[in-house]
């Protein structure tokens, strides 16, 4: 009798993720099972997240921190919440000031819209194009049947570069998380490409570069306001932005490969000279991973949760002062109390015992290593050559356990610290 109860307690639940996330039957079979369910007790729930707040809307970090950290964030608040985590707001800050601060970025998100609407009216029709604006040489083409109109900056570097990544990212757009409902809506689709767009105007310096698609959608889909939803995306980007800088020469994300490589070297140095004699000491292989922070291997729920609890794991108090002064905040070196120390995430909160600032935001690297190391057996059984560890690599896809691969990269990034300390 209770098995028959918690059994149907447990397909509510599925059914309760699917409501917020539906997919679409002709994709069931396709997709990774998803393996997060809320729990009470563990999970971030809507009450336990309006409780987090006193009367003037401060919030307590640290016990929403234990709450995500021990069973992620139910769905009806992941949006919410996300902003927080993503240090859009300090959580020291009153409902009044952030309503103001939020009321400021929805204004200059609108007005960058504005700008960019000027030199491509498609944008905000709720349309996109999947072909080229103009050639390669700067000509203006037809495209869609939109006419792009003559202005002073066609000349413009920016503006030129800008618009020769308008059809990739509509091209990208239409493969985004497609077996999702959601984006069996256009408009769903052409608010991406907009935000999209807009981002890469602002953001110059690197530009579009696919794998943004799949870090944006799950903001657009959370947060019902487009602005609001570019900003969270803005803020996760700067987490991992210099990943998607590349040249003629290198890649962003080899910094982080790197790092991948000499944590392997002191953790399973055996594995990693395995990997060195199949001539993949450089980790390529893992480039994918830690670009979109593992999307493509966890179903969509699946990876949010990755996600939240990883960025909870690395929150640190300071985040929102410190981009709010584009990185001049300082702060002193001091013995943190026990209080303030609880402030900060689970990972993070070592680092900062440890004096280790070199381990910031690099959770995701430990995450790859702890995969490699429950592949450990079969890479260095099986694998004779890249293709071989690409292949084994591959078919982690709807078999990680999220939970599960968060403790072995603190293990590991514990294993890790231990030894390169001595």
């Amino acid at each position: 009798m209770l098995k028959s109860i918690i059994g149907r307690s447990s397909n509510k639940q599925n059914a309760d993720m699917e409501s917020f996330f539906p997919i679409r039957p002709d994709c069931q079979q396709h997709v990774p099972k998803t393996r997060f369910k809320p729990k009470v007790g563990k999970t971030l729930s809507e009450r336990r997240w309006n409780a987090a707040f006193d009367k003037d809307g401060r919030l307590d970090i640290a016990a929403v921190l234990r709450r995500i950290q021990r069973g992620g964030i139910h769905p009806s608040i992941k949006g919410a919440v996300w902003e927080f985590l993503l240090g859009c707001y300090d959580p020291n800050s009153t409902s009044e000031e952030r309503e103001n601060l939020r009321k400021k970025r929805r204004e200059q998100y609108n007005s960058w819209k504005e700008e960019c609407k000027k030199i491509v009216p498609v944008i905000g029709t709720g349309n996109f194009v999947m072909a080229p604006l103009e050639s390669e040489d700067g000509e203006p083409v037809e495209s869609n049947g939109i006419l792009q109109p003559n202005c002073d900056d066609e000349s413009d570097k920016k503006v030129s570069q800008w618009k020769l990544s308008l059809h990739q990212i509509g091209l990208d757009v239409v493969r985004t998380d497609r077996a999702l409902v959601f984006y069996e809506n256009d408009a769903n689709q052409a608010k991406l490409w907009d935000l999209l767009a807009i981002y890469t105007w602002v953001d110059d310096d690197i530009g579009y570069v696919q794998g943004m698609n799949d870090i944006c959608s799950p903001m657009v889909i959370l947060l019902k306001d487009e602005a609001d939803a570019f900003w969270c995306f803005e803020h996760a980007m700067r987490r991992v932005r210099e990943n998607f800088r590349s040249n003629a020469t290198s890649m962003g994300v080899q910094a982080q490969l790197g790092i991948l490589s000499q944590v392997m070297r002191v953790v399973d140095p055996k594995l990693h000279q395995h990997l060195e004699g199949l001539d993949g000491g450089e980790y390529l292989f893992a480039i994918r991973m830690l670009m979109v922070l593992f999307r493509r291997e966890f179903s969509f729920i699946d990876a949010l949760y990755l996600w939240e609890v990883m960025w909870a794991m690395e929150y640190n108090p300071n985040m929102f002062a410190d981009y709010a002064s584009n990185g001049s905040h300082e702060v002193v070196a001091t013995k943190l109390s026990s209080k303030v120390l609880q402030q900060y995430g689970k990972y993070e909160r070592k680092n900062v015992r440890n004096g280790r600032t070199d381990q910031k935001s690099l959770l995701a690297v430990f995450l790859v290593a702890g995969v490699l190391e429950t592949k450990n057996k079969k890479l260095l059984n099986e694998a004779k050559g890249l293709d071989d560890v690409a292949q084994i690599m591959g078919d982690i896809t709807g078999s990680l356990d999220a939970k599960k691969a968060l403790t072995e990269a603190l293990k590991i990034h514990k294993k890790y610290m231990n030894k390169a300390r001595n």
